[in-house]
């Protein structure tokens, strides 16, 4: 069996995007790089950037999340969910996930982390009925635009705000969307990138908001 990769090393921007709570960062970090790939949570080639393609990757959309409650569909190994509810202790996080594995992986990581702004729910997307219904809803690596639309509206509140991260692909994905797009009445379409300003490298979102009240 070949041997992993040894761990990416923590970059000096993760300073900059997690600020006081670096310790919490690096703590989900190592434990991530030690056993993740063990319970199958990421593969052995995905050590040396784990840091730069995984947690930073998620800790840069954390401006774009306002105080309120937060669903993020999919959570599996808390990429984006606790990386998230680590740098940004003023929002209340629900993570989603269907497999009893992850789920008990993210319980532990928030008892581990003393994340008190985070539950954990297990339930597809489409069993997950939150009352109150969500103020934003997030999602990493999931499914196209087109798929997660029917998942993700219905989770929010009127004037509620989907942020999906995406790939390159994020416009034609948009376009590949258009009939879900105009279903479900979606406004404010757009792609976002951000990180550039920081040297990392772009993570691309895909923001959208459902009709309000």
């Amino acid at each position: 069996m070949k041997q992993s990769e040894a761990a990416e090393a923590e970059p000096a921007v993760a300073a900059t995007v997690f600020g006081d709570r670096l310790p919490l960062a690096r703590a989900f970090t190592d434990d991530l790089a030690r056993r993740g790939e063990e319970l199958g949570l990421i593969g052995p080639l995905e050590l040396p950037r784990i840091w730069s393609r995984h947690v930073v990757n998620c800790a840069v959309i954390a401006p774009l999340l306002r105080p309120g409650l937060v669903g993020d569909i999919g959570s599996g190994a808390g990429l984006p969910g606790i990386v998230l509810a680590i740098a940004r202790p003023d929002v209340s996080f629900i993570l989603v996930e269907p497999m009893e594995r992850r789920v008990a992986w993210l319980d532990e990581q928030v008892t581990l982390l003393g994340l008190s702004n985070v539950t954990v729910v297990r339930a597809r997307a489409e069993e997950f009925h939150p009352e109150p219904r969500l103020d934003q809803v997030t999602a990493r690596a999931v499914s196209a635009f087109s798929k997660l639309i029917p998942m993700c509206a219905p989770l929010l509140r009127p004037g509620g705000e989907m942020v999906l991260m995406k790939g390159a692909g994020a416009a034609g994905e948009i376009a590949a969307a258009e009939k879900a797009i105009r279903k479900y009445r979606l406004q404010d379409v757009a792609v976002v990138e951000l990180g550039e300003d920081l040297g990392v490298d772009v993570t691309r979102v895909i923001t959208a908001r459902v009709p309000g009240a």
